[in-house]
């Protein structure tokens, strides 16, 4: 099994739609990317800790390959909006890659450079691609939120 870390948003919604992709074991939402220790949704909503609402997805790499995740993550929310997605706004709904060895990171990189060439998007993709730092399990209310409030 392999991991991947997205923010892509919100994670409720990110976490939903990975979940339901073949080769997918598991799906958990989480925080990172910032400096606070230990941050809570409370401190993350601040703006202040640097950390992304981000879903860590487990994988199993013979059946959906990371380069998929990866059209996915794309498809799935607008990454040429800083710090924003629809109605959310604040550096925790960043669009951003975190990777975990140099392998995602050229994937990751091959894929928007694709992508800012094909002219899919008006404007440059803004999505950050930067090694995964620590990660911190959200609050349990958050895990699986629409399969629990359907």
């Amino acid at each position: 099994m392999k991991e991947a870390i997205f923010g892509a948003g919100c994670f409720w919604g990110v976490e939903n739609r990975f979940g339901k992709i073949k080769g997918v074991v598991e799906t958990e939402v989480g925080y990172t990317g910032g400096s606070t220790k230990n941050p809570t949704y409370k401190d993350v909503c601040t703006n202040k800790t640097g950390h992304a609402e981000v879903v860590k997805i487990t994988y199993d790499p013979s059946i959906v390959s990371y380069e998929e995740l990866l059209e996915l993550f794309w498809d799935i929310h607008n990454p040429t909006t800083l710090n924003r997605q629809g109605w959310d706004t604040g550096t925790q709904y960043r669009s951003a890659v975190f990777y975990n060895n140099e392998e995602q990171h050229l994937s990751a990189i091959k894929l928007k450079e694709k992508l800012d060439k094909s002219g899919k998007y008006k404007k440059p993709i803004v999505t950050e691609i930067v090694p995964a730092a620590e990660y911190y399990k959200a609050e349990e209310y958050h895990q699986k939120y629409h399969e629990k409030n359907k």
